[in-house]
């Protein structure tokens, strides 16, 4: 089995819980790198998010490419050239500011260059993934918001809180957008076009990589769509139990370097 691109999530996958890379990760990347295999960092977070993840895996040289907001940019890393960018309109993000007061929850709106919350009362997930992606986070009144290029939309909040909100979604918001949980406290928004897994086709067949020759390794259903187009889909042992029912391997969990794992025993060896 060759395998030529690697699209890889971060939290949950290639980072432990204290959201490192470990050495064995570290080597393993590298290795695989040397090999003249893609690898290619795929990933619900802005740029911002990913940028001192690139740098210390020494994925922004020529050649090097990185997958965001969950398919809805892609892009080189070295020239920032952009080969993929779906984003969201003012009047979706209207839509989706009124529905997020009337389920009662926290939203925010994420550009490449920060996060956009109207809630007066910033939520502390809202809090959280401004640190995560190292984005500032500016309150903006909807009607603010009208020139600003939205690329993800995010309802955060308390787990139960979310739950019971998603559950009140109308049908016509889940057929025109792509909605998909990515922890517990998340439920992201993009472009109905985009997903991880659309991202990937696009760019293998930009590189001229068959889809046989393709390998994704993720933990939660915002990877689904990536591990249901490669070839050899890898889901992490701490993943989502549902994504383990289409993985063609099941690698270790993220805090025994499962990355690296997966990379040695199913490309390398």
């Amino acid at each position: 089995m060759t395998i030529k691109l690697i699209a890889i999530d971060i939290d949950g996958t290639l980072v432990n819980n204290q959201k490192e890379i470990t050495d064995d990760v570290y080597k393993a990347i590298q290795d695989a790198k040397q090999a003249g295999i893609k690898i290619v960092i795929t990933t619900g977070r802005p740029i911002a998010g990913v940028t001192n993840i690139l740098e210390k895996l020494n994925l922004k040289e020529k050649g090097d490419y990185v997958i965001t907001f969950n398919g809805g940019l892609v892009q080189e890393t070295l020239s920032q050239n952009e080969l993929i960018k779906e984003g969201l309109s003012y009047n979706d993000y209207l839509d989706f500011e009124w529905l997020s007061r009337k389920l009662g929850v926290h939203m925010h709106a994420i550009t490449k260059d920060g996060i956009y919350t109207a809630n007066k009362n910033i939520g502390k997930y809202t809090i959280y993934e401004a640190s995560l992606v190292n984005m500032p986070v500016f309150y903006r009144t909807p009607e603010e918001m009208a020139n600003k290029d939205i690329i993800k939309i995010m309802f955060i909040d308390e787990p139960d809180t979310l739950n019971q909100a998603i559950k009140k979604i109308p049908e016509k918001f889940q057929q025109d957008y792509a909605l998909v949980k990515s922890q517990p406290f998340y439920l992201e928004v993009v472009n109905k076009k985009v997903s991880k897994g659309n991202a990937i086709i696009h760019l293998a067949k930009s590189l001229g990589i068959d889809m046989s020759e393709t390998m994704a390794i993720g933990d939660e259903e915002n990877d689904r769509a990536m591990l249901e187009v490669v070839a050899n889909p890898v889901v992490m042992a701490n993943g989502n139990p549902n994504l383990k029912k289409i993985a063609k391997y099941i690698t270790k969990s993220n805090e025994e370097s499962g990355v690296a794992y997966a990379i040695r025993q199913w490309v390398l060896k």
